[in-house]
């Protein structure tokens, strides 16, 4: 017995966007790995890899993600 059920169907409003395809989706289309998402709005889902790539840039540049060395903060 499978411990998660896949679902196929997706609640009303949600939407996602599919990297596989590079296309906005009405519901989960195809598999989890190859899709951003749930977003509210279908817009949302269309600026999905615009939104990603702006955190890319906001992890990239937080300094608490970015020690000073290896082991710690403390390494000089």
């Amino acid at each position: 017995m499978a411990l998660f059920k896949r679902r196929t169907v997706g609640k009303p409003g949600e939407w996602y966007y599919c990297l596989k395809h590079k296309k906005v989706e009405d519901g989960p289309e195809c598999r989890a790995a190859d899709r951003f998402g749930p977003y509210a709005t279908r817009e949302e889902a269309a600026h999905a890899m615009d939104t990603a790539r702006e955190r890319n840039v906001e992890w990239e540049t937080d300094p608490k993600w970015h020690d000073a060395g290896r082991n710690g903060p403390d390494e000089d």
